[in-house]
Parts: C-alpha cells; sequence; structure tokens
C-alpha cells in the first residue's frame, strides 16, 4: 500500500526514518520482534502504529521499556495528573471490582451519585447536572446533541488546529488536518473560524491581534441565527496557546447576546493541570457545558462526562448516551480517589508554584538559545516552540524531531505538537528536581542539534 506524505502535527512521527535510526540504535531484538507484532495485527494510522517502544512497567512519573529503560514521561496522553499506579486510585478500583464491579443501565449507585455531586460542588455557577460516558469523544458529542435538543439549531462555531476527539461527528467541529483529511463530507452546520493564536500571528504580536477573531465570530453570530454553541478549548494543550481573560470575558458576552451556547473542552486539562480544577476558573466566567475526561479517571480507568447548567436539564424525551458503561461503578471510584487525591496533596498549589518555576526557567532557556521562539507556561503545562528564525518564525521542524529522540535518549519522554513545539505535561506530582532534570536534557538536546 502506497504511503502518501504525513502532516507533522501532535506527536506525528511514527513515519518518519528518525524514528527508525533511533529505534535501531537503542531497542534490542527482542523488543523490535514485538513491535512488528504489533505492527502486524494492529491497523496502522498516523500518531499510533506502528509503534515507537514496548513498555512493560508505568509508575509514578516513569515508564519502564521492555529493555529495562526508564523514561520520564511528560506526554501520558495527559492522563497521568496523579501519576502511575496511584495507590489510592489502585485501591479505589479495586475494592470497587470486589463489591460492585458493573452497574447495568437504568439504575444507580450510591458511589455514581457521591461523584456527580462532588463534581456539582468543585465547578462554579449553577454548573451541576452531569452525564458520563466512558470517553472524551463521546462527551463531545452528549455535549453537541444537548446543544441541538436545548437550542432547536444544529450549527456550530469551532477553530481551525482545534482538537475534539477523533469520531466523525468529533473531527467535524474539530479542526486538525490529520483527522479531517479525506474523510469525505462531514457533519453539516460545522462553522470554523481562526484560533486566537493565528489572529496574533497574521496581525501581530498583542492580545488585542488575537481579540480580532471575536469581531468575526459577532460577525458570523449576527449572520447566522441558527447557530447553536460555540465549542472551543479554553487552552488548547497540543501546542499551549492561553488566550487571556479578556479574550473569554467577551466570548461569554458574545454567546449571552446572541443566545449561544457556549461549551468548553476541557478533556486534556481540567484536574489541575493549570493549576485550578478547571480550566475556565481561571477567566471567571461559567460556560454552559464543560467537557472532561482523560486525567478523571486517575490514569486507571477510562472516564469523560459533561458538567451543564441546570437550565439544560431538557432532553428526558431522548437518550443523549446511553452507553453501557454509563454509570461506571469502577469508574466513578477511580474518579473519586482522583479528585480527593489532588485536594488531600495539595497539587493545585503545586502545580501553580511549578508553572512559575517553568515559566522563569524556560525564559532563561529562550534568552540562551535561538532556536526557541517562545516558550508558554499555565501551571503544569508547557511549550517550547522551535524556530529556524525568530523574525520569520519558520517553524524548525526536523530539530524539534532530532530533540524529543535525543531526549528520548537521555530518559525523557513528551510529544512535539504543530511539528516544532516541544509540549511538557508532566504529571502533578513532579518535583521542582525532576522538572529541572527534564529542563537539562531539553538543553543538552538544544546544543546537540544546533
Amino acid at each position: 500500500m502506497e504511503i502518501k506524505s504525513f502532516q507533522r502535527t501532535e506527536g506525528d512521527v511514527n513515519l518518519s526514518s528518525e524514528r527508525g535510526q533511533w529505534q535501531e540504535a537503542n531497542l534490542s531484538p527482542a523488543t523490535m520482534e514485538v513491535l512488528e507484532e504489533d505492527s502486524r495485527y494492529f491497523l496502522h494510522q498516523s500518531m499510533s502504529t506502528p509503534c515507537l517502544n514496548v513498555i512493560t512497567n508505568a509508575e509514578g512519573i516513569y515508564l519502564e521499556d521492555m529493555d529495562g529503560n526508564k523514561y520520564m514521561d511528560f506526554h501520558g496522553n495527559s492522563v497521568h495528573q496523579v501519576g502511575y499506579k496511584n495507590r489510592d486510585v489502585v485501591d479505589a478500583v479495586k475494592k470497587q471490582l470486589d463489591e460492585m464491579p458493573f452497574l447495568p443501565r437504568r439504575y444507580t449507585s450510591p458511589i455514581v451519585i457521591e461523584l456527580a455531586r462532588k463534581l456539582a460542588q468543585l465547578a462554579p455557577g449553577d454548573l451541576n447536572k452531569v452525564l458520563f460516558t466512558p470517553g472524551g469523544t463521546s462527551a463531545i458529542g452528549l455535549a453537541m446533541k444537548l446543544v441541538r435538543k436545548a437550542t432547536g439549531k444544529f450549527k456550530t462555531v469551532s477553530t481551525w488546529d482545534s482538537f475534539h476527539g477523533a469520531s466523525l461527528d468529533a473531527i467535524s467541529v474539530g479542526g486538525e488536518g490529520v483527522f479531517r483529511n479525506e474523510m469525505g463530507p462531514l457533519l453539516a452546520g460545522a462553522e470554523h473560524m481562526l484560533p486566537f493564536n493565528s489572529y496574533r500571528s497574521i496581525l501581530g504580536e498583542g492580545d488585542d491581534s488575537g481579540m480580532k477573531g471575536l469581531d468575526y465570530l459577532a460577525y458570523m453570530l449576527e449572520r447566522e441565527g441558527d447557530i447553536g454553541a460555540v465549542i472551543m478549548e479554553p487552552i488548547r494543550s497540543t501546542d499551549v496557546q492561553i488566550p487571556p481573560k479578556a479574550y473569554f470575558k467577551r466570548l461569554r458576552q458574545l454567546c449571552d447576546q446572541f443566545g449561544v451556547l457556549l461549551v468548553l473542552d476541557e478533556i486534556p486539562t481540567a484536574f489541575g493541570r493549570t493549576g485550578k480544577m478547571f480550566v475556565h476558573e481561571h477567566y471567571d466566567i461559567v460556560p454552559d457545558i464543560v467537557v472532561i475526561g482523560k486525567g478523571f479517571g486517575g490514569g486507571i480507568f477510562p472516564m469523560a462526562g459533561i458538567i451543564v447548567r441546570e437550565g439544560l436539564d431538557v432532553a428526558q424525551d431522548i437518550s443523549l448516551g446511553h452507553y453501557t458503561h454509563e454509570k461506571s461503578s469502577v469508574g466513578s471510584a477511580a474518579a473519586l480517589a482522583t479528585i480527593a487525591y489532588i485536594e488531600n496533596n495539595g497539587l493545585l498549589e503545586h502545580a501553580a508554584q511549578m508553572g512559575v518555576f517553568l515559566k522563569q526557567r524556560l525564559t532563561e532557556m529562550m534568552h540562551k538559545h535561538v532556536i526557541i521562539g517562545d516558550v508558554r507556561v499555565i501551571g503544569m503545562l508547557a511549550a517550547i516552540e522551535l524556530v529556524t528564525d525568530r523574525q520569520t518564525k519558520e517553524k524548525a521542524v526536523e530539530a524539534a524531531e532530532k530533540v524529543m529522540y535525543l531526549c528520548m535518549k537521555r530518559g525523557l519522554s513528551f510529544k512535539v505538537s504543530g511539528g516544532n513545539v516541544l509540549t511538557l505535561v508532566p504529571p502533578l506530582i513532579t518535583t521542582q528536581e525532576q522538572l529541572e532534570q527534564a529542563l537539562n536534557m531539553i538543553e543538552l538536546a538544544l546544543e546537540e542539534v544546533v
């Protein structure tokens, strides 16, 4: 089968020659045999199969491969806020497996109600109704169906380059070409606008230029009377784009003005990643629907869902989800233990403090290395953007991939986003000393590449 050219997007390196060279130099013949067998049975797809390595253990902030090599995991698919094999989460799951491993539809259980109550207590304003699903993509589907039911309108506005999941409805509102390209007609009514950072790159630096996108959104909302929702990532986790508070303040005002629901996708960023339990808390707004997932299950159980305003409880006559694992007893136990661990161990405060450290340290690195065009940090989520020239901001794609593999060789794993952004997503339990160790590895790699 002919392999067409592939896009450099979210960690898209599994078809590159650089990967093959790294594997040949760092993996044993036994590991390569396992990878070949995996490739034989699993469908190939960008950013997945063929796989990079064989992992035999994940604990704390570390992955361990089949050859005994350990890696600090600053990728983790954004599920490992409380670290791998977190004892509290593991014990809660084991206990629930013994008590009641599965809750059939039509029934409830105190533990799922406890989780719903906890989310309602944590979320601001009147965000006090929930519905759970087994994964973030299906939670996006729930939100889109609820929007149609509540508003009677089928159109949505989202941004190019955004990611909201991999199903057909989710890639319709999403904006990444690696998911959308050559898929044929997508969901009708999925309109798009440029994201905040694109206006800055077109019109120049400064928050005012980024705000221009909302002028266009206002035009869209006034012109198109059948838009039911704006769906947006409050912080884009792939390459860490962080709009200012004023952006979301005005976005909330526009949605209210035109009777449009505001849906925020916090699947990879909620539960402490940014130093707050929910990202929208940074903006002092209350969205109509918050979509959660990934770290919600403590890095063990697939859990996702939506938290919505009380007034949106309007779908009793239809099934929004009706998923087999909609009210998972085991998933609820994992989620409750995860939230408790975050609260009891001060991980929100720790993430905020480490964000200050990361910002300072990465800014120092940018002053030393001309290949770094920008750094962006919020809590324990950071981006290092590599460029060939700071004036033109041309992407240093080859260098970014080389840096990633040099760091893997030294024991640090992270993802490359947008072709040239080193995206660091460390577990919230990562210490300052461990962060310093990881940043030293990146600096050494930058020196080798340049």
